[in-house]
């Protein structure tokens, strides 16, 4: 899946989400500027236009990862696999989706309860230069900018496009009966079993963008990812197809008939933890006094989410070792929604994105929706809070 030896190699998309508050993903972006968070502020420093979305270049983004962290004193990199969980040292686990089988198997002896996997599927990027440009336009959805190619597609080019995806060859997994896709990154040939509209009103939708063509049915929109624009991902277009069907099915879109491949889509399988039965509020680990889970593992999706769990980890490890007073996210934060998600026992717990969803509804007859920007208010001054009581340990003479 890594192409790199970079730390923060961004194996799927280059876009983090929405940047805006009314959006959970903007949310939690805030919450971790004023939190300090290294991963945000790579982030920041890499991002590419990309209309409302917030992406970055991936090569520069994993390269300033990388640079921070080789440049720490306080920190060594050991390049080896970790094969047994070590409880008398402390730890934060922070495997990610790809832990290692042996690691696994490790986890589920130590920890006495199964471990889940879902299926995750990467998008295909093809260089710029190869794209149709009379076949295409430039524009980005309800803005202004034009940050995105759009590769429009007649009515009939639509349709048949869609049937032929539905019937075509994927690369499964070694047991089909295994099968399992996080909802919200299905592949789209997936979403295209669903319904034959279903891409129409998904990832393909031609609303928003001015100036189309007037016979435009459905759009495959394409984004920049990296500064210079010599390579394009194709946005929502994650797929578990064969490399020869990929090149057979894509090549229906007209804009991308001779379109070259810097990289097909793939399938892979994630691995994580059932977070509940396993992670106490502050996310140790089990038992284990000084081990803390971090990131995917811990059973949410999105690099957003991850950091902010690693971030949540990295907190709490601190303070316990040094004696300090554990920060308390609630659940009036976005961080404290995901943490409240991972640690929470429920009935099917499945890996979950931010979003609003996670709270709950005022109680009474008449349920209300909480209103986003309260709720983004108070909850940038609860982190505010945790972040002053972070900055008091620097100034206070502790040791480890």
């Amino acid at each position: 899946i890594h192409e790199t030896d970079r730390l923060g190699e961004l194996v799927c998309s280059n876009s983090f989400g929405s940047d805006a508050l009314r959006d959970a993903r903007g949310l939690l972006k805030a919450e971790l500027r004023l939190l300090g968070s290294a991963i945000v502020r790579c982030a920041d420093a890499s991002r590419l236009p990309a209309g409302k979305a917030f992406a970055v270049d991936k090569d520069q983004f994993s390269a300033l990862v990388t640079q921070s962290i080789q440049s720490d004193p306080h920190i060594s990199i050991r390049r080896e696999e970790y094969r047994r969980l070590d409880s008398s040292v402390p730890t934060i686990l922070a495997t990610g989706p790809l832990t290692s089988p042996d690691f696994l198997h490790e986890l589920r002896e130590r920890l006495g309860c199964e471990n889940l996997f879902f299926y995750d599927a990467v998008a295909p990027s093809v260089w710029a230069h190869s794209v149709d440009r009379n076949s295409s336009f430039l524009s980005s959805r309800g803005g202004d900018a034009a940050d995105y190619l759009n590769c429009p597609l007649t009515r009939e080019e639509y349709y048949a496009f869609v049937h032929t995806l539905q019937s075509a060859r994927q690369h499964l997994p070694e047991t089909p009966d295994e099968q399992k896709y996080f909802e919200g990154c299905l592949p789209v040939e997936e979403i295209a079993r669903r319904g034959d509209d279903t891409l129409r009103f998904g990832p393909m939708r031609p609303v928003g963008l001015r100036e189309r063509p007037a016979d435009c049915f459905a759009v495959v929109q394409l984004r920049k990812e990296n500064h210079e624009g010599t390579v394009l991902g194709l946005v929502g277009f994650q797929t578990s197809l064969a490399i020869a069907e990929q090149q057979r099915v894509f090549g229906m879109i007209p804009a991308l008939r001779n379109a070259e491949y810097v990289r097909y889509g793939l399938i892979h399988r994630n691995a994580f933890l059932r977070g509940p039965s396993v992670l106490s509020a502050d996310l140790q680990l089990g038992a284990f006094s000084r081990v803390w889970a971090a990131g995917q593992l811990c059973g949410v999706d999105g690099y957003m989410e991850s950091t902010s769990l690693g971030l949540v980890a990295a907190l709490n490890a601190a303070a316990s070792l040094r004696g300090f007073p554990r920060p308390v996210f609630s659940v009036q934060t976005m961080m404290g929604l995901l943490v409240d998600y991972v640690t929470q026992d429920r009935e099917d717990f499945q890996p979950t994105n931010a979003n609003y969803g996670l709270l709950p509804l005022e109680p009474g007859p008449k349920q209300k929706a909480i209103d986003r920007e309260t709720f983004a208010a108070v909850a940038l001054e609860h982190i505010r809070q945790i972040a002053d009581q972070v900055g008091a340990w620097t100034v206070q003479k502790t040791s480890l």
